[in-house]
């Protein structure tokens, strides 16, 4: 049964400096709360991130595209803004939840407020909310819409919107628009093609710092293309949205694969690659989205701690057994997280060994990506 779920903060509305604004999820469910950043109404996807850090690096991360993120953690915004730690140039979800909003920021590097950052960016938001309640909701009922707005009741079209909306397109709304060229850091000593399917900056930081020149590719190249370019190998990025759909994308992963080249994918770059090679995808209950998510090494007798963000996954079952095999499991539903391909010179991994934020176990697999193409 629906139900409504007041302001968690007993924020006092005097003089009209606090807008009251509600959260209605499809189930039903109503929460109370205060209004932070842009004002006006969004719809999207509710998810959760169980990040206890680097909120800037979740809500500029494009994988995030088209969803309302709640923050589990309680405090948020307490560092501010600091625009060099940003995983792209702006914020591409639809909402933004927290339990409390710092208003007063201290960091030396910091640039601004969170809550002015989400203005500037257009981004509306709620706080004050019971934020643990809702991630049980989630949790225990699956991911779902919801929206945004003024009123605790919705008209006939808000309640339209609700039930209708998906998110669509999205790796092409996300993904570059040319291609450009990212130096290395002190001597090149690679050349890397870099498929942008919504990348988080930090894979190309990774890259750089080991040597490697990236020339940056939109998902709308084609893998002639790009094979022809004399690279040294090919990384496949995160991005967001439902794999299945990018039925052009998958037909040049799979030309990429048959390249020869050393090719290493990354959560939606993961995921394309099984797709190509005859797996099937499924969405999740409700996602893995945090830091603190734990992969084992199949084989290795030795778990890694993560940083996670996706909602679909590879169904490793699916995948042909002449093709490959599933290299890393999460440890805690057994779910896909990696697969190492015995059909060509490639390898990818669901979770993000890149980190930012979350921690740095597996930064190790970028040196491997290098290993493959020094054996070229």
């Amino acid at each position: 049964m629906p139900r409504l779920f007041y302001n968690a903060a007993k924020i006092n509305y005097k003089d009209g400096l606090m807008d009251k604004v509600y959260l209605i999820l499809a189930s039903g469910d109503v929460f109370e709360g205060t209004s932070i950043g842009a004002k006006g109404e969004t719809v999207g996807e509710v998810v959760f991130t169980t990040a206890m850090t680097g909120y800037l690096e979740t809500i500029t991360d494009p994988s995030y595209y088209g969803q309302i993120v709640v923050q589990t953690f309680p405090l948020i915004g307490n560092v501010g803004v600091i625009p060099e730690d940003s995983e792209s140039s702006g914020i591409r979800l639809k909402g933004y939840i927290v339990r409390d909003l710092c208003e007063y920021p201290s960091n030396f590097r910091c640039k601004g407020s969170l809550g002015d950052f989400l203005k500037e960016q257009g981004v509306i938001g709620i706080q004050g909310i019971d934020t643990r309640h809702l991630t049980k909701i989630v949790r225990e009922r699956g991911v779902m819409n919801g929206i945004i707005t003024s009123s605790p009741k919705l008209t006939a079209a808000q309640k339209k919107a609700l039930e209708e909306y998906s998110i669509k397109g999205a790796v092409q709304e996300t993904s570059c628009k040319k291609s450009y060229v990212v130096p290395a850091k002190g001597e090149k000593k690679f050349r890397v093609a870099l498929v942008d399917y919504g990348s988080k900056s930090n894979i190309e930081r990774e890259l750089v710092a080991r040597g490697c020149e990236i020339t940056v590719f939109p998902c709308s190249s084609k893998a002639e293309d790009i094979l022809k370019g004399g690279f040294d190998g090919i990384m496949l990025t995160n991005g967001p949205g439902d794999p299945a759909e990018n039925v052009f994308e998958i037909e040049q992963v799979k030309k990429l694969m048959a390249g020869g080249l050393p090719v290493f994918g990354i959560c939606l770059g993961h995921q394309l690659m099984a797709l190509a090679q005859g797996a099937k995808t499924v969405k999740l209950k409700y996602g893995h989205r945090g830091g603190n998510q734990p992969a084992k090494e199949v084989g290795a007798d030795r778990i890694y701690i993560t940083s996670q963000n996706h909602g679909y996954a590879v169904d490793g079952d699916t995948l042909p057994a002449d093709k490959g095999y599933v290299s890393f499991v999460n440890a805690n539903d057994g779910t896909c997280e990696g697969i190492n391909y015995t059909c060509c010179n490639a390898f990818s991994v669901q979770f993000h060994p890149e980190a930012c934020a979350g921690p740095l176990d597996t930064q190790f697999l970028f040196d491997r990506f290098i290993e493959k193409m020094e054996e070229k």
